[in-house]
């Protein structure tokens, strides 16, 4: 860690968001402040409308707090025009959901080279090593379509790590998946903390899944309640 680097990769003060539904604002999340450290596996559980899904979008500057301050890695999120909000998450930020989201029309090693090409550059060697970090690479010319559920998962984490963020954020990583690749999807995240002190912040409703992280917060109503 550099002398300027700050022990937390994420800072949450008082974070609050609503949103407006016909006249009436309906609170999503209530004053949350959390750190996260550098090289942590944070957890968020709670219920359906906890809050939980909106913070992670905010976290991932994929959503804007109705007030509060939000630090990710230095950069201050909520004063950032959209434009350094997505070179931020191009660089700094990986995202991993529930349902992949990978382009049907490109092969394994494509869909992982796409946020390299977002920066303007197009690094094959690289595509490849990650697509053999995660146990693809006999696959690297399949299509989504010509793959299981958890090797298109497997891709989709290849490609969070595209650009070498040092923060993955996965909303409901292993939600689509039967219980035996969830757990394998899993130990491959904490084998990436472990091997490259990558910061993982995730959202899961399996208590199952969160014994893979090393804090889990809690949250219910809009506020952490651990």
């Amino acid at each position: 860690m550099s002398t300027n680097e700050s022990e937390y990769i994420v800072q949450l003060e008082d974070v609050h968001k609503s949103y407006v539904m016909g006249k009436e604002a309906v609170p999503a999340l209530r004053g949350v402040t959390l750190d996260v450290k550098r090289g942590e596996i944070l957890c968020l559980m709670g219920p359906s409308g906890s809050g939980k899904t909106t913070l992670l979008n905010i976290v991932g500057g994929l959503d804007t707090p109705s007030r509060g301050h939000v630090m990710v890695d230095g950069e201050n999120v909520v004063s950032l025009s959209e434009e350094k909000l997505a070179r931020l998450r191009l660089r700094k930020m990986g995202f991993v959901f529930q349902n992949f989201n990978l382009l049907s029309n490109f092969t394994a090693l494509e869909n992982v080279q796409v946020p390299m090409v977002l920066i303007g550059r197009r690094d094959t060697k690289r595509a490849l090593e990650l697509l053999k970090l995660v146990g693809l690479g006999d696959r690297v010319n399949h299509y989504p379509s010509e793959l299981s559920g958890g090797q298109q998962q497997r891709v989709a984490i290849a490609r969070s790590l595209a650009n070498d963020p040092p923060l993955i954020i996965g909303d409901e990583m292993t939600g689509d998946l039967d219980t035996e690749t969830s757990y394998e999807v899993m130990e491959l995240i904490a084998q990436l903390n472990r091997e490259h002190g990558t910061t993982v912040v995730y959202v899961t409703h399996d208590p199952r899944m969160s014994k893979f992280a090393h804090r889990t917060v809690n949250m219910r109503d809009g506020v952490v309640i651990n």
